[in-house]
């Protein structure tokens, strides 16, 4: 038989190193996004304007219809909807669509919007350069504001596509907002 002592200190030493391991991956992980993001382009807002500004000639012999729709997800909580419903657009320009938000909660809040991209196949060929949708929105009580999206359609869309949809769900998050 071997000595419990020993298997408990080798037992230990493994247990040590695996936290050790998980603390180091961990402490990694914001390093190793940076660099995926900065191979791949994906997530790097940056590099979508980049490629925005990049496209010299938009397609202006094709036009892409993009509807606009909001919804919230707890009824009578806030006012969410686009300012403009629809809007015809050329792949490859950068364009900007508004949507109202109006907090009727009845105190400070903060709200965040998650998208949904209509047909699915699209969501590769959509790109978003700057949208209310990649941060928590802070709301004071009654407080009303106008918040935009830019957004542009890769060129590559394919031909058969002539109708998009990007709709928003507002979510109260009401418990970030620190009560004093």
């Amino acid at each position: 038989m071997s000595d419990p002592r020993r298997e408990n200190r080798h037992l230990l030493w493994q247990l040590l190193a695996m936290a050790a391991g998980s603390f180091g991956f961990g402490f990694a992980l914001v390093p190793l996004y940076n660099v995926l993001c900065s191979v791949t382009g994906y997530g790097d807002q940056s590099k979508l304007l980049e490629r925005a500004v990049g496209v010299e000639r938009p397609d202006v012999t094709r036009t892409v219809t993009v509807e606009f729709l909001g919804d919230v997800a707890s009824s009578g909580t806030f006012e969410f909807r686009p300012v403009v419903r629809t809007v015809e657009v050329h792949p490859g320009q950068l364009y900007t669509a508004q949507f109202y938000a109006h907090n009727l909660t009845g105190r400070d809040t903060v709200a965040q919007a998650v998208p949904n991209i209509a047909p699915s196949e699209v969501a590769a060929y959509f790109h978003k350069t700057e949208c209310f949708c990649f941060s928590p929105q802070h709301f004071r009580l009654n407080e009303g504001r106008d918040m935009p999206v830019r957004f542009f359609i890769d060129p590559a869309l394919p031909r058969h596509i002539d109708l998009i949809t990007l709709a928003y769900t507002f979510y109260d998050e009401s418990s970030r907002v620190s009560r004093r």
